[in-house]
């Protein structure tokens, strides 16, 4: 049986590298797309496994890439996420998550590649509305949905949306809450946070990417000939307060938080959206604690023992 191909944008990130390192271990031959100035320390320990193609910003480059290439699958997860944003970030979101994604497209109608698994958000379903975005980058995230769309009706594109929620694991790099509150325990500095009152949906890193693998397969089986959307979703979403309790207890400490010492922010998702379909095949396995858990087992929380 030949090499399977896949083809990831975003790959660098903490999601994506992830995908990168599963999709290596099941012996897929792995290309990823990189803009200039790249960070790759997340893909240090599979480098060697990696092919690099860097993106000049151009729709031929892109052609260029697809056309060397060849995926069976194509990933795309690279996006610029802002929960916030003001005017200078508008002409970055939209290069990053609606011209680049439309490149992409545009260069797999070209090469005849057919199969590409997107990541959305549950930011698009502001109080489990149809649509409804929490934000300009939600917003984008949309746009680009739509202009998938055309692809999938008229470039004969099949398309698996994947809508995220929280991510999280070891090795996250990112500015999120688990680093927030490791900054408050180590130097022992009060946190500003709302009151704690709205319900986050956590889903483990490793749920996340086996999701990536599941829509992967559906769609080389054939039975996908348009677009399909899902959300991964834990199905068990817990109050930032109680969540913020737990991990204090698990790491030993208790954390300095001054609840109520920030206003919720506009159109704060109180309640995650709950009316995405279910990825058939797929079912979260880890839970909030036991990714909590495993956090301090991996060595990433033991500077607090």
């Amino acid at each position: 049986m030949s090499e399977k191909t896949a083809l990831i944008t975003g790959g660098t990130g903490f999601v994506g590298s992830n995908l990168c390192r599963r999709l290596v271990q099941e012996g897929w031959g792995v290309h990823i797309i990189a803009i200039p100035n790249d960070n790759y320390t997340l893909l240090d320990d599979i480098k060697g496994h990696v092919a690099i193609h860097v993106h000049d910003g151009s729709t031929d480059c892109m052609n260029t890439i697809l056309e060397g290439v060849k995926p069976d699958v194509v990933f795309h997860l690279a996006s610029l996420v802002l929960s916030e944003q003001i005017s200078k970030d508008i002409e970055r979101l939209i290069v990053s998550n609606v011209l680049f994604g439309t490149q992409l497209l545009e260069a797999m109608a070209s090469q005849g590649a057919t199969k590409i698994v997107n990541t959305g958000t549950s930011w698009q379903h502001y109080e489990n509305k149809s649509y409804s975005p929490v934000n300009l980058y939600a917003a984008t995230k949309q746009a680009f949905e739509d202009i998938l769309q055309y692809y999938v009706e008229a470039k004969g594109v099949a398309a698996i949306t994947l809508k995220l929620f929280d991510t999280y694991g070891p090795n996250d790099p990112r500015p999120k809450l688990f680093q927030l509150l490791d900054k408050a325990a180590k130097e022992g500095i009060s946190l500003a946070m709302s009151f704690g009152e709205q319900l986050i949906d956590l889903v483990h890193i490793d749920d996340v990417v086996q999701a990536f693998v599941a829509a992967a397969e559906r769609l080389q089986s054939g039975v996908v000939k348009e677009h399909e959307s899902f959300g991964v979703s834990s199905n068990n979403a817990i109050p930032l307060k109680v969540l913020v309790e737990t991990y204090g207890r698990l790491i030993g400490k208790s954390l300095p938080i001054e609840w109520g010492g920030r206003p919720y922010r506009l159109r704060e998702v109180m309640v995650p959206w709950s009316c995405g379909a279910v990825l058939p095949g797929w079912v979260p396995k880890i839970g909030s604690e036991e990714g909590m858990k495993q956090l301090v087992v991996y060595g990433e929380r033991d500077k607090y023992k």
